[in-house]
């Protein structure tokens, strides 16, 4: 079996939630663990940190990834969904999985697969653990999928658990309150082992607190550590200083990721960098800045308030919720600008009316439909936006609507891709 073989029974024979959405999502950790057994259990061979939360768990990811390659270490990345390949989900210091490898992998565990009834992200979970064994990292940075206590990620003991900031998102499987949310998140604390939330949110403090409780974990709220002193944008860096409360030691950081949300993630990384050196991981402040400065270097990570050119200004940013999308227009309107053009698409499990309403109102929306099953049709879109009286066109294509935005934009105009991790990915 070659990679286009593999690639075809990826996609065309176990469920694809990035194509189908929830047909897709298989629940307990039943096929993962039938696999793992069969593979040689080898998420037992290698040390780990398991990253859960709505918004800011790739970038955390990414960061940590940075930060422990900087230091020295081997280290193996996983996470999702992905922007141009599948290899994209699997690294090894910034370097993507080799296509002959999954490949193979696919090859000589097909009727397993298939027996389990695994799906998509199980079977690419699978393949991960086993790479990183193989490849004897020295810690690998797990990314939960979508939720966390039935998480085909939660079959491993890390090091220390992190959670980002919590906020509304796939509220048919995790529940319709930030506490519901938060609870299926927090299923990735693991007794003794310590547990770094990012963001203290009102709603999800008591949660974390109880089940940290149960597990007997130690838990650390970051932002009773470190506090961010200072920042400002000055391209290509986001300049931020933070503050350890306790030593009253200043760090400063050059963040080569842009986004205005990347201060809450870095308090969070910070800590769980300190928990990490307090666990005999050798991790000096150069290799904290230069990890932070270099992450696009040394992880290749894309769509994080990505600017794309320059006059007119184009940024591109896969923020797809509600609290990612505010932030998101908190800073496009920080950002100056003339008239603001919009290039944007969906999927169609998302509250797209309500999504719509957090965009300036001002500003010309070019509606479109990006290449998946999921898309939400942009005649739909439409609907929604003839409701609240925007200005908009609509394109069968994201490359169309990219185009013609950039032929009606000036050159002190700013153009903004988004709406969905798909249309940034067609980007």
């Amino acid at each position: 079996m070659n990679f286009q073989e593999a690639t075809h029974f990826l996609l065309q024979k176990l469920p694809v939630f990035q194509n189908i959405g929830g047909k897709a999502y298989k629940s307990g950790l039943e096929r993962i663990q039938l696999l793992c057994k069969v593979l040689g259990n080898p998420e037992k061979q290698f040390k780990s940190i398991h990253i859960a939360g709505t918004n800011g768990k790739g970038s955390t990811s990414h960061f940590l990834a940075s930060i422990l390659q900087e230091a020295g270490y081997k280290v193996g990345l996983t996470t999702s969904p992905h922007l141009k390949s599948f290899t994209e989900r699997i690294k090894i210091n910034g370097k993507e999985i080799e296509e002959a490898v999954l490949a193979d992998f696919v090859s000589k565990y097909q009727d397993l697969i298939e027996q389990t009834q695994a799906s998509f992200f199980e079977t690419m979970i699978a393949l991960a653990f086993w790479y990183f064994a193989e490849k004897q990292v020295d810690i690998a940075v797990v990314e939960t999928g979508m939720g966390g206590r039935l998480d085909a990620t939660n079959i491993i003991l890390p090091e220390v658990s992190v959670i980002t900031t919590i906020g509304y998102d796939h509220q048919q499987w995790l529940g319709d309150t930030l506490a519901q949310i938060a609870s299926e998140k927090a299923g990735i604390i693991k007794p003794q082992t310590p547990v770094v939330v990012s963001e203290k949110q009102a709603e999800t403090q008591e949660v974390f607190c109880e089940k940290s409780l149960q597990e007997n974990a130690p838990l650390h709220f970051a932002q009773d550590t470190f506090h961010l002193l200072e920042s400002r944008l000055e391209v290509p860096f986001l300049h931020l200083n933070f503050q350890n409360k306790h030593t009253q030691e200043v760090i400063s950081l050059q963040s080569a990721l842009l986004g205005n949300y990347q201060k809450k993630n870095l308090v969070g990384v910070l800590k769980t960098i300190q928990i990490l050196q307090e666990k005999g991981y050798t991790i000096s402040l150069k290799a904290i800045q230069n990890g932070v400065k270099n992450v696009l270097e040394n992880t290749d990570l894309r769509g994080r308030w990505q600017i794309l050119s320059q006059k007119p200004l184009t940024i591109a940013d896969i923020a797809h919720n509600e609290q990612g999308i505010r932030e998101v227009v908190e800073q496009i309107n920080q950002t100056p600008h003339q008239n603001l053009h919009l290039v944007l698409g969906f999927v169609n499990d998302k509250n797209v009316e309500k999504l719509l309403s957090i965009f300036p109102e001002k500003a010309l929306f070019y509606f479109c439909q990006p290449n998946i099953q999921r898309a939400m049709p942009v005649d739909k879109i439409a609907c929604f936006a003839d409701k609240t009286f925007l200005k908009y066109k609509v394109f069968n294509s994201v490359r169309k609507a990219y185009i013609f935005a950039q032929k009606q934009a000036q050159e002190e105009d700013l153009i903004f891709v988004g709406g969905s991790t798909f249309v940034v990915a067609e980007i």
